[in-house]
């Protein structure tokens, strides 16, 4: 995938955030691809954000996915999800999102808040790892794609892991729709 150079992500555990390489330690026995066909790669950390490394690395909008935390507000509840979608796309957080979350508000989860939430880093956050009782809703086309690169939990790796794994990631609903293509 561009020019990336890839190994498999179990064998290089210090290219994860810790919370990724404990999920791959109990990676689901149904999942579409076994936990050593998850790869990683090292990057640039300045290049971490999509637009950036896509463009040094050689991998098209298309094949990346960002992975986004969304909090969702009803009263004095705040309900939390990861939404993942291509990097040709925007998740729909007023419409869909918010409405799957049961919340009056939704919008992004503040960095800080992300960053503390998740255990990984801002700009690498991945839907691998997070927290067990957060739904993580995936797009529909992120599941087509037959590969896709997303974070790794830290800003210095990327993860190329096959679209359908994503979909049957715990807690994941591949949702149609999810997010709407950027003009």
């Amino acid at each position: 995938m561009g020019s990336l150079e890839t190994e498999s992500a179990q064998s290089r555990l210090d290219l994860l955030a810790p919370p990724v390489a404990k999920a791959l330690a109990v990676w689901p026995v149904d999942a579409p691809i076994d936990a050593d066909q998850v790869l990683v790669a090292p990057i640039d950390p300045e290049l971490a954000d999509t637009a950036a490394f896509c463009e040094a690395y050689g991998v098209a909008l298309t094949e990346s996915a960002n992975c986004v935390i969304v909090a969702g507000r009803r009263g004095d509840v705040t309900k939390y999800a990861a939404c993942v979608v291509l990097a040709t796309t925007r998740a729909d957080v007023n419409g869909l999102v918010r409405r799957h979350l049961d919340a009056r508000k939704a919008s992004f989860a503040p960095m800080d808040e992300a960053v503390s939430l998740t255990a990984m880093e801002y700009g690498g956050i991945t839907p691998i790892g997070l927290p067990a009782l957060w739904p993580v809703l995936v797009d529909s086309r992120v599941v087509a794609a037959p590969h896709v690169v997303i974070g790794s939990g830290l800003r210095n790796s990327k993860i190329v892991i096959a679209g359908p794994a994503l979909g049957a990631l715990p807690g994941a609903e591949v949702i149609e729709g999810l997010a709407r293509e950027v003009a």
